[in-house]
């Protein structure tokens, strides 16, 4: 029992031990601005993010931009006047409305890259969610390069461990991409 008793607070400690750098790196991650990418891709869900997208897009950080988990019946002009955004013309935009997602965000983003020949993208994401979306971009997309564009949000403060509301929030997200982790590195071992 004793033994039984050390190991699940020896995995307990583990867990925590991530969550801490978890954290730490979500916070400390900045926009590659150097590079251009074939096509913008948003997750929708989080705030800011279509906002940020929208703007990366504008100025001509690519002039694709694919927008997946739209819900059915959105129009880009529903997306407009939601977001208090202007798409310029001439820009090739993509409204994903079968993602509701990070798994089925990846697997559809990753159709539309192979139909497109499209080799490298800029990932937009909330902070919290891009290692999660990265491992499912990369079990989808492998080829594919994969520029980070997080955006924070006001409301996920960096000193997580003040708020309970945080804490909850951020360990879920943690949870969440250890799982992710594990189902794709099962299916790649699987694959072998």
């Amino acid at each position: 029992m004793k033994k039984i008793l050390l190991f699940i607070l020896f995995l307990f400690f583990l867990w925590l031990g991530g969550l801490v750098v978890f954290n730490y790196k979500i916070n400390h991650i900045r926009p590659n601005t150097e590079e251009k990418a074939e096509a913008i891709v948003v997750l929708t869900g989080g705030r800011h993010r279509l906002t940020e997208a929208v703007k990366l897009l504008n100025e001509g950080a690519s002039d694709k931009l694919f927008i997946s988990g739209v819900q059915d019946k959105t129009s880009l002009k529903d997306l407009e006047k939601r977001n208090k955004i202007k798409f310029k013309d001439n820009r090739e935009i993509i409204l994903d409305k079968i993602a509701t997602n990070t798994f089925e965000n990846a697997r559809e983003t990753s159709i539309w890259l192979k139909n497109k020949n499209i080799k490298s993208i800029l990932l937009v994401t909330s902070n919290y969610h891009i290692f999660r979306s990265l491992v499912e971009f990369r079990r989808w997309s492998r080829d594919i390069k994969i520029l980070l564009h997080p955006v924070y949000s006001e409301k996920i403060s960096p000193l997580w461990w003040k708020s309970l509301d945080n804490f909850y929030f951020l360990a879920g997200e943690y949870n969440k991409f250890i799982f992710a982790w594990l189902r794709a590195s099962f299916c790649y071992f699987k694959e072998l």
